[in-house]
């Protein structure tokens, strides 16, 4: 019997020797999670070639995108009554088990099930990390522990593509998802040694209903945002439909939660103004910084000219100011106690990146894309720590997985909701300004031309596909002597339009960082605590009462002033 089975306590506090295992297990846990999707991305173009299906490839990333986050909450609030013990083990088994599933998949479809099933696991592994780092430490250490986090994202953000590409080359495509399985275990054995196990005295009352009126509600809206602007319009039936879905549930949702004694996402948590300014700036976060991490590899490669086969390296520059302002800021943290001021100072520093980045054109250079994705990378990793610890600090311990919950699921949602709205822009403004910039003599040449002909030429995806652009260049061969002319003005043309959608696409994202910047004015300030683990006795027996304390906190923080001193 390992040591910790014969450890029971009533909370999730790690203390002594255990706790170094346990931050172990989860850096081990969040980097190879966050690997798991750049490796999946390197490869697909192989996986595409070897299952087919490339109609719905999407579905990969999408599947695991929506069970993980549908699943954030529940895990959440489970871990805070019954242990984050159980369901690191379950969280952890379903990812190996979809892993092994995904490596043995010879379709499509079972590709994107098992990855689904991946993404149950996920959720568990995107829910506790920050969790399991404030039952470790307190909040004014936690600062630099979260900053670390941080540049274990950034690190599996750089290290993945290359990674990816290594193992599908050498080993076959089957073997990213086998990778999963030594990692995991390790994980899981430092998980079954450190973590304790909370003994729950009473019998809990498990919000089910409140549980499926959240799935039935996330489920329909994240496939709206999917489908809108790819496969369906935005005021098509089925989109409005979804969202209407989606509206009716989440709102019965919000009702039900008033009313369970166990709820999974407790109502009164919003009417906090620090738990509400956090998310939001989140929020906000997420959206801009999909504005950067999706969409600046294509003006790389599309407008600069920079090879497809670099993609793991182009953002490195960007992930690397990242680990470096997170590192930053959680130290600053720690040793102040203070975080209102390093928040505003980070969010002005993104929105300052989001606004070098509107200015970047066809006649844009690589260093001033470098430059540009530092100032960017720097002010979001300085956000990144920060949020997660100001709100730790200002709930009471009992509820600590239910909080860091709430800021992932939230910010969860800021990512499935930026991608599809931010393509839509990308490539509308694409093909909009890529007509008027192609060359007259051009124009005329491509009217005579089939309609799957023409759609090859206007299609934006042109430019990050080698495969479309030998076959482009292979139709202007029929223009005659002027081929290359013509050719050398249709990529000019698709130069201009895709730097005009990036434009468009960065104003967006400057937008959403100005309003984080605005909205971290309104955050309050408590100096962070030394030590909060507070009387652990009620935890798992009396929900209501934490977030009664939670509630209380909420209204202390609100009444104190920016420097951390209680007002009258």
């Amino acid at each position: 019997m390992l040591a910790s089975d014969a450890m029971t306590q009533n909370t999730n506090r790690i203390s002594g020797d255990r706790r170094w295992f346990a931050l172990g297990a989860v850096l081990v846990t969040m980097f190879f999670s966050a690997l798991d999707q750049t490796v999946v991305a390197t490869a697909m173009p192989v996986i595409i070639g070897s299952l087919k299906g490339f109609s719905i490839y999407a579905w990969v990333f999408t599947s695991y995108m929506i069970a993980a986050t549908v699943t954030v909450p529940i895990y959440g609030k489970l871990s805070d009554v019954y242990g984050r013990k159980p369901f690191y083990i379950i969280g952890l088994g379903l990812f190996m088990i979809g892993s092994a599933l995904s490596g043995q998949a010879h379709t499509m479809t079972e590709l994107i099930i098992f990855r689904a099933l991946q993404g149950v696991g996920g959720g568990a592994m995107l829910s506790m990390p920050r969790a399991t780092i404030g039952d470790i430490f307190n909040p004014r250490e936690r600062g630099r522990w979260m900053g670390l986090i941080a540049m274990t994202f950034g690190l599996a953000s750089i290290v993945g593509p290359f990674l990816g590409g290594w193992i599908t080359d050498h080993w076959g495509w089957r073997w990213i998802f086998y990778i999963n399985l030594p990692v995991a275990a390790a994980a899981l054995l430092a998980i079954l040694y450190a973590l304790p196990r909370v003994h729950v005295e009473k019998r809990v009352h498990i919000d089910w209903a409140g549980s499926a009126l959240l799935v039935g509600g996330l489920i329909p809206l994240l496939l709206g945002f999917t489908w809108a602007g790819s496969r369906y319009a935005w005021d098509s039936p089925v989109i409005i439909g979804l969202f209407a879905f989606s509206v009716a549930m989440l709102a019965l949702f919000a009702w039900a939660e008033r009313r369970a004694p166990e709820p999974v996402i407790p109502i009164e948590f919003f009417r906090v103004r620090i738990f509400t300014t956090a998310n939001l700036v989140g929020f906000l976060l997420t959206v801009g910084m999909f504005g950067t991490l999706m969409f600046l590899p294509i003006y790389i490669q599309g407008v600069l000219g920079m090879s497809a086969q670099n993609s793991g390296a182009v953002m490195t520059p960007m992930m690397l100011s990242l680990v470096v302002g997170a590192l930053i800021a959680g130290q600053l943290m720690t040793r102040t106690g203070r975080y209102k001021l390093l928040t505003i100072v980070a969010a002005g520093v993104m929105a300052t990146g989001m606004f070098l980045m509107t200015r970047l054109g066809v006649d844009s250079t690589w260093g001033i894309v470098v430059r540009d994705m530092l100032v960017t990378g720097f002010g979001i990793g300085g956000l990144m720590p920060t949020l997660n610890v100001v709100v730790q600090n200002a709930f009471p311990y009992e509820v600590m997985g239910v909080v860091n919950a709430s800021q992932q699921f939230v910010r969860s949602l800021g990512g499935a909701i930026a991608a599809p709205i931010l393509g839509t822009v990308l490539a509308n403004t694409f093909a909009a300004q890529l007509r008027p910039n192609l060359p007259e003599a051009l124009k005329q040449a491509i009217s005579g031309l089939s309609a799957a002909q023409q759609k090859l030429f206007l299609d934006p995806q042109t430019l990050i596909n080698t495969q479309a652009q030998a076959a482009i260049k292979s139709q202007f061969a029929a223009f005659g002597a002027q081929a290359d002319k013509l050719y050398q003005g249709f990529i000019a043309a698709v130069h201009q339009a895709l730097a005009s959608g990036m434009t468009e696409l960065f104003m967006i994202a400057l937008g959403v960082s100005l309003a984080a910047l605005a909205v971290t004015f309104f955050l309050p300030e408590i100096s962070l605590k030394h030590d909060e683990f507070f009387d652990g006795s009620k935890v798992g027996r009396n929900g209501a009462e934490a977030r009664a304390a939670a509630a209380d906190r909420g209204k202390q923080v609100q009444q104190q002033r920016p420097g951390g001193e209680s007002g009258p």
